[in-house]
């Protein structure tokens, strides 16, 4: 399996190399030359059986192709469980059940398991960037933390991300840092790009990337929705809450090679890029604005490119999917309407996909809907124990992370300052 630019403009590469550079030469996102099809599906009691199966055509011909079922056990290690809701035809795909209680430590563990054999015989340093709008740091420091020859640079919005977020971010130390960028989730992601294109730092500083613009944390996220559609009745029809577009390609991609998903909804917060798109208007990206759904606060989502690339043209893909927006008001709303109902706890993003699974019956839709739950509300205390009047228990994993002592780098968003920062380390 060869892997291509979303532009276009640069060789064909093997999967080892598109996961080593994170980023095309052209500036652009690799996808698979060809999306493979799975003839039967593939049937495994086990998240990481499921995940080898769909994963093995991916990884077809590549020196990591042997190491593929270790992988897989190392990075499927948690459980994905789907579960019914008091309301009638709604599931939940619980995806927080990973060391840092988000969706983001199944791809990021697997990024680490791939560069971690890669980078076996490396003479320097390896040094990945990651923009984060609150989740993916984490996820991303801890499976890194402490690996000989790689360091972690966490790019995140000051002020803009959870208190325990932030303190999630900044807990690992020694090839783990944290940045406090001067900006938003976009300007973050700017920096990251931008010094991945720069190909005379490139030369001083080893690097590549750990957030979705990578196809080694995409193809795994694959493998929970694969998975949790093999245990549903019929097409699972899915709800995706969704900021830079990583999760909802990643059950699209699943759907495209033949798992039995149905429709798929993008569930965004009051950042309309994306329902402005569907709803039939020009791609317009524009700055990020701040919402208490943080993590999914992203006005130009890198991932659109593999969205196009997919269904070949921007009309072809708004017939594929569909997003609408959730705003503040009624992110709060649901919140406390399942607390005091039924006694469910959602964290804000989470919160986005069951309101939209309850625009659908009210539109009239009766069929059965799963909505990927990407976080653990613990990590939103300060926004959630209000709204639902007690405190949330903190999953052991994370109360362990909040137990360490915390620090961050304030970083102005400028790429020249951030380039000398990379040569400085």
């Amino acid at each position: 399996m060869r892997y291509v630019s979303t532009r276009g403009g640069a060789a064909p590469v093997g999967l080892s190399a598109a996961i080593a550079a994170g980023l095309a030469p052209d500036g652009g996102l690799y996808v698979p030359e060809r999306m493979p099809r799975i003839g039967a599906p593939p049937h495994s009691g086990y998240l990481a059986g499921t995940a080898l199966r769909m994963l093995e055509p991916f990884f077809e011909g590549d020196p990591l192709a042997p190491e593929l079922p270790a992988i897989c056990a190392e990075a499927f290690a948690y459980p994905t469980p789907r579960r019914e809701l008091r309301i009638d035809g709604a599931h939940l795909l619980e995806l927080f059940h990973g060391p840092t209680a988000a969706f983001k430590d199944f791809g990021a563990r697997f990024l680490a398991a791939c560069l971690g054999r890669l980078r076996r015989e490396a003479e320097r340093p390896l040094t990945i960037l990651v923009a984060t709008s609150g989740d993916t740091g984490a996820a991303v420091g801890a499976a890194f933390d402490g690996m000989p020859g790689v360091r972690v640079a966490i790019l995140y919005p000051d002020k803009r991300v959870s208190p325990r977020q932030a303190h999630q971010l900044g807990s690992f130390g020694d090839n783990v840092r944290a940045l406090r960028v001067a900006g938003s989730f976009d300007d973050c992601q700017r920096l990251v790009k931008g010094a991945l294109a720069d190909t005379a730092l490139q030369e001083d500083v080893a690097m590549s990337s750990a957030n979705s613009i990578s196809v080694g944390r995409l193809l795994p996220q694959m493998a929970y929705f694969g998975h949790a559609s093999l245990h549903a009745e019929g097409r699972m029809n899915t709800i995706v809450p969704t900021g830079n577009l990583g999760n909802a390609v990643a059950c699209l991609w699943a759907r495209a090679i033949g798992l039995p998903i149905g429709d798929v909804i993008f569930a965004c917060n009051a950042n309309e890029t994306l329902p402005e798109f569907f709803a039939g208007m020009p791609y317009r990206p524009r700055d990020a604005i701040p919402t208490i759904a943080n993590a999914m606060d992203v006005g130009a989502p890198s991932n659109f490119e593999r969205l196009v690339h997919l269904y070949g043209g921007e009309e072809a893909t708004r017939r594929a999917g569909h997003a609408e927006s959730v705003d503040d008001a009624e992110i709060r709303a649901t919140i406390r309407r399942y607390a005091a109902s039924d006694g469910e706890v959602f964290c804000p993003h989470t919160a986005t996909g069951i309101r939209l699974f309850e625009r659908r019956r009210l539109a009239g839709d009766r069929r059965e809907w799963t909505v990927a739950a990407t976080a653990h509300p613990a990590k939103f205390d300060t926004i959630v124990e209000p709204l639902v009047g007690r405190r949330v228990d903190v999953p052991e994993a994370l109360e362990t992370m909040l137990a360490r002592e915390a620090s961050a780098e304030p970083m102005a968003a400028d790429a020249r300052l951030f380039a000398e920062w990379l040569r400085a380390w």
